[in-house]
């Protein structure tokens, strides 16, 4: 620490509360204009074709085994607790339309989401945050290409094509495995199951999913692409060990946004 820092005085408990909301509203604005010119570059010319397909393979097919095994796992408890919930109001014939809607409303959105931010998200934030320290971007830049529409809108546009579909995929694999536990283990008729599954669900609830599913590819892509794209900003650390904490940061605050958000969403498609 140098005489000068030493000798400046420290800042009272409500400067600092009042220069970290300013630094708050201050990322809230450069994530918000961040996502616009993403979103902007997705649509101009010339289109990213390559490197959008090369997004689809890492953020989509490459999450096709993790978002299956998730909603099986996941369609297979609801159908156990499920039962065993219903049974003790005669009404586990309910089981279908109760697994059905719980994963197409909210559960298959929120878990997919969660599982591609743990799996792409983190990568994501590494390799932009990477690119960030060594240089890399600063090298796009004098080279006059724009970084935001090289690195982040080719991952915005294909996370907003694979979530959609990884949801549609986690809540059929999720119905069916209602139906492994349900029927199959606990011997409730199959045809009462999906029966229920066929009356309970409607156009709105489906729609309803894939609304939230896009809603989160765009705020999970962003916050990751975010948080590698100004890794330099950070105050606590530098280099790897920022990068590191770029990566944490961006898979938490990530989960924590996909969690407030379903709730707004949920607010509104109700």
């Amino acid at each position: 620490m140098t005489e000068i820092e030493k000798a400046a005085p420290k800042p009272s408990p409500i400067a600092l509360i009042g220069q970290r909301a300013i630094e708050a509203v201050q990322a809230m604005g450069r994530a918000g204009l961040f996502f616009l010119q993403g979103l902007r570059h997705i649509f101009s010319w010339p289109w990213q074709i390559d490197k959008i397909f090369d997004q689809l393979y890492f953020i989509g097919f490459k999450s096709l085994f993790v978002i299956s095994l998730t909603g099986a796992f996941t369609g297979m408890v609801l159908g156990l607790q499920g039962y065993y919930t219903l049974v003790k109001f005669g009404s586990e014939g309910m089981l279908g339309a109760a697994v059905a809607l719980s994963l197409i409303r909210e559960m298959g959105p929120v878990l997919t989401a969660v599982m591609v931010i743990a799996r792409a998200g983190s990568a994501m934030a590494a390799e932009i945050g990477i690119m960030r320290i060594s240089e890399q971007i600063d090298a796009l830049e004098t080279m006059d290409i724009q970084p935001i529409r090289f690195l982040f809108s080719p991952r915005m546009a294909a996370a907003l094509i694979s979530f959609p579909l990884l949801t549609a995929l986690f809540d059929v694999i999720g119905i069916v495995g209602g139906y492994v536990t349900g029927s199959l283990l606990l011997g409730l008729h199959s045809g009462t199951y999906f029966a229920r599954v066929e009356s309970s669900v409607e156009m709105s609830d489906i729609t309803g999913g894939f609304i939230k599913a896009l809603c989160f590819a765009a705020l999970a892509t962003t916050i990751c692409c975010y948080q590698g794209y100004y890794t330099h900003f950070r105050r606590e650390a530098f280099g790897a060990k920022g990068v590191s904490l770029s990566t944490t940061s961006a898979v938490v605050l990530s989960c924590v946004v996909i969690l407030v958000a379903d709730y707004i969403l949920t607010s509104f498609l109700l």
